[in-house]
């Protein structure tokens, strides 16, 4: 079946000049244009047109899904593997924080007179967990792979409120021992490399698997990125960089 721009804008949900845009990108064409000067989609597009707009619900930007569907090698049956799994994880995670914002309505509104420390940490979790889906899972997926994010997922979901607090003492000993050692401007100090090796303790928390080489990649991340650069530069301009010099120092490893 065909479709002119305008029908197949109204199909998809999406506006004619969104289509023109993708056309003058290069990430999507129409098939033909007819002799009346129309735009013609057929049903190659409308499959091509189904994978952008996955990409675009999961937060990938238009250069990188570009990249991604002209590749010769794109398999187009694994791509629709690939976001179906990540939609059952969001689906997941989104029926958790329903029924726990749920529960936590009817104990406020008095139709229910108990909800345990645990239910409500739960909730904490998969809020946590969605959140850095929205903020960092594109650069995460993109660099580990599906698979050791959605591991990494489950280990914080089965995490106990115990493991939870060390877990977050911990991150805050990472701050607090960083600060420190950039004071000394050498990331091969003593207090630079135990901000490293506690740093990787605390990555062992919520990885199913560490490695020294994913590790120091994590590292060039937070200099790369400039979300999470400003994450540690809040307070000192450099913090990044200076971690990152000192967990390729520990690690061994350069990226």
């Amino acid at each position: 079946m065909e479709y002119t721009i305008q029908k197949f804008a109204n199909i998809a949900g999406i506006s004619t000049r969104t289509l023109r845009y993708y056309d003058e990108i290069g990430l999507l064409s129409p098939a033909r244009t007819s002799s009346s000067g129309y735009r013609i989609y057929g049903q190659w597009e409308v499959d091509q047109l189904q994978q952008i707009l996955f990409y675009r619900e999961l937060g990938v930007n238009l250069e990188v899904i570009r990249k991604i569907i002209t590749d010769p090698t794109f398999d187009r049956i694994q791509a629709l593997q690939k976001h179906l799994k990540r939609l059952l994880d969001r689906r997941e995670q989104l029926d958790l924080l329903i029924a726990n914002a749920e529960q936590t309505i009817a104990l406020a509104e008095g139709r229910r007179t108990t909800m345990s420390d645990r239910e409500k940490f739960e909730g904490f979790k998969e809020r946590m967990i969605d959140e850095n889906e929205t903020a960092y899972g594109k650069e995460i997926r993109n660099k580990y792979g599906d698979d050791s994010v959605h591991k990494s997922n489950k280990r914080l979901q089965k995490m106990t409120e115990k493991e939870y607090e060390d877990w977050t003492h911990l991150g805050n000993e990472v701050k607090v021992t960083l600060a420190k050692a950039f004071q000394t401007g050498n990331p091969a100090s003593d207090i630079a490399q135990k901000a490293a090796a506690l740093h990787k303790r605390w990555l062992a928390f919520t990885w199913d698997k560490y490695t020294s080489e994913a590790h120091a990649e994590l590292a060039q991340m937070y200099v790369d990125d400039e979300r999470f650069k400003a994450f540690y530069d809040t307070e000192h301009p450099g913090t990044a960089e200076f971690l990152r010099d000192a967990i390729h120092i520990y690690t061994g490893f350069r990226v």
